[in-house]
């Protein structure tokens, strides 16, 4: 049975589902389950809730607990990573009030703009150390990746180790959502009472999984394009087979026009459904940053609210610590999402076959008009040979071309932070659609590696 080491077990939310899923399987029965974290009382929380898992569930697990993943990587067939370099929101913040310092208003500052990048940077040292440590004690170990930017990481993975890796993500069940809201009538489906739309808010959560839910075994959905930024290229009834492209048309414009107002219109412009949602839409877009029109406010984007989900991180911790100590029960794990790393890990060690929505692969076709090598993001197949995308064909090149520029930009934030060179990282800001200006981005960068320089000493060597 393989070794699975999870690397940030820790994670409030990948690590306790990641945990949970795997060791409910009964295909993994008798495999070794290493938990590597760098937090001492994460890492002895989530350990403990393992043991009492490996008990209660009669789970038949091998369990080791490490605070330094090189302890943990010998003779690992799976390496599961959800790493993020800490304290997450209040960095994440402060990339945003960074640029705001030098005049630039960044829609979301996650995954693309100028905090994509630092966000990349910050994690490239700990990513390449682990990359360059599995390349010595496990080479043939499947990297199951979950740490964002998604396309960044897996693109460091791909083109600056040996490791083979795949990288998986939810925003797959936005597009869903979305979908069961436009067609809950002909689809049947019930629509909570608050759903307002598809934003990162604890509140809205249970609700927008639940309408994702229903959607799911009715209707197929597939999409391509980039992490965060896929569109749906086709979309059918599962029970008909029917070609459902002409009703969402039709049936996503008579919803509120306060319903996801970015994502309603760029449907409109382009003629091609964006997944991800308006707040994660908003990042890749040449549009959302402009002072004098102010689209934050036009398309009512909402800022990540760095305090609460701070707070929902602690809170989390201590849930999974009471859980560890027996004095709150553990049957809500029994139905926690693996976020896909059971299904990658089940399949490929058991030799089974799984269609899996959407994981990021490099583009050896799938999507045949956007680059070669590029990390893209399509179904897949899984299966004992390993992960398999769906061929998706091309985007419409307009679409595609919006994914390609973004592509640029992420492969040189990449090489800037693999490689510390400031002259890559400046073109990485000027070839972002939030930068506007060539001092504004000297500058954002300047302040950027003096802010963070711990965090980046390849920059200052």
């Amino acid at each position: 049975m393989p070794k699975i080491v999870v690397i940030g077990a820790g994670s409030a939310s990948f690590g306790e589902n990641t945990l949970a899923a795997l060791m409910r399987s009964k295909k993994l029965r008798g495999s070794h389950l290493a938990l590597v974290d760098l937090n001492p009382r994460s890492l002895d929380i989530v350990y403990r809730l393992a043991n009492r898992l490996n008990r209660e569930w009669d789970a038949g697990f091998t369990l080791s607990a490490h605070a330094n993943h090189k302890d943990a990587l010998d003779g690992a067939d799976f390496v599961v990573s959800a790493i993020e370099v800490g304290p997450r929101e209040e960095l994440w913040k402060s990339d945003y009030e960074i640029t705001l310092k030098h005049g630039v208003r960044q829609p979301y500052a996650e995954n693309g703009g100028p905090g994509g990048f630092i966000h990349a940077a910050r994690n490239m040292k700990p990513l390449m150390e682990i990359l360059g440590d599995m390349e010595q004690a496990c080479p043939a170990a499947r990297l199951v990746n979950f740490t964002n930017p998604m396309m960044r990481i897996c693109d460091a993975v791909h083109r600056y180790s040996k490791i083979k890796a795949v990288g998986l993500c939810h925003q797959i069940y936005e597009g869903y959502a979305m979908v069961g809201v436009a067609l809950a009538k002909e689809l049947g489906i019930e629509i909570p009472d608050g759903l307002e739309g598809m934003h990162a808010d604890p509140i809205l959560y249970p609700l927008q999984q639940r309408v994702a839910r229903q959607t799911v075994p009715l209707v197929d959905i597939r999409a391509a394009g980039t992490n965060h930024f896929t569109w749906i290229v086709s979309i059918h009834d599962r029970r008909t087979g029917e070609d459902l492209y002409p009703l969402l048309k039709k049936r996503f414009f008579e919803l509120d026009e306060t319903f996801e107002p970015l994502t309603r219109r760029v449907f409109q412009n382009f003629d091609l459904f964006p997944v991800p949602g308006d707040a994660h839409l908003c990042e890749y877009l040449p549009w959302m940053s402009d002072p004098a029109a102010k689209p934050w406010e036009k398309f009512n984007i909402r800022l990540y609210d760095w305090e609460t989900m701070a707070a929902m991180r602690d809170f989390s911790l201590e849930r999974l610590s009471e859980m560890a100590n027996g004095s709150l029960t553990v049957d809500g794990l029994l139905e926690a999402d693996s976020e896909g790393a059971l299904e990658m890990i089940e399949n490929i060690a058991c030799a089974g076959k799984h269609y899996h929505l959407a994981a990021n692969l490099p583009n050896s076709g799938q999507i045949s008009n956007l680059p070669l090598g590029a990390i893209v993001e399509t179904p897949v197949i899984v299966d004992g040979a390993g992960v398999h995308p769906a061929h998706v064909g091309v985007l419409p090149e307009p679409v595609a071309e919006l994914c390609r520029r973004e592509i640029v930009a992420a492969q040189m934030g990449v090489d800037a932070a693999v490689e510390g060179s400031y002259a890559k990282a400046l073109q990485c800001l000027l070839l972002d659609p939030v930068v506007r200006d060539l001092d504004a981005a000297k500058a954002i960068l300047d302040d950027y590696l003096k802010t963070y320089r711990e965090y980046l000493p390849q920059f200052w060597r």
